[in-house]
């Protein structure tokens, strides 16, 4: 999957940021709140901060959040 695939859903998620907040965290535990709050609905924000506490090269991670993304259940938010 490649991200254009995956851009529709993020733009439902990055407009609902606070709400997916904490499926973040519960996804990817090293993030902080501060690291959420500074991501602030950006995916290339996510895809660094992810990158940085994991130590994944970039196309490991933007493979990670598009899976993470079309599991999103958007409908329940």
């Amino acid at each position: 999957m490649t991200w254009q695939n995956s851009s529709a859903k993020w733009e439902q998620i990055s407009g609902k940021w606070e709400q997916f907040k904490g499926e973040a965290q519960v996804q990817w535990g090293k993030l902080t709140d501060d690291d959420l709050d500074v991501i602030d609905g950006n995916r290339k924000k996510l895809v660094g901060k992810l990158q940085e506490k994991y130590g994944k090269a970039q196309e490991d991670v933007e493979e990670e959040v598009d899976l993470w993304i079309v599991n999103s259940r958007l409908d329940e938010h």
